[in-house]
């Protein structure tokens, strides 16, 4: 009966649990949505420090320019 489910495809309830085989894709995903939740919360402190980095490397870009 044993090897009648495994060469099924069928498992036992429990041996689905031990199989770990699709972590890493979870992992994965729940860091992207973290990384994504990150950006949404602190959007406008990053396009604050954005712009001020781009406002150097302009002024920089023009002192070397002259």
């Amino acid at each position: 009966m044993e090897n009648t489910l495994r060469n099924s495809g069928l498992r036992r309830p429990w041996e689905i649990f031990r199989d770990d085989s699709g972590m890493g894709t979870v992992e994965i995903i729940l860091i992207i949505v973290v990384l994504i939740t990150l950006v949404l919360i602190f959007k406008s402190k990053i396009q604050v420090t954005v712009n001020k980095i781009v406002d150097k490397v302009d002024e920089n870009a023009m002192e070397i320019a002259e």
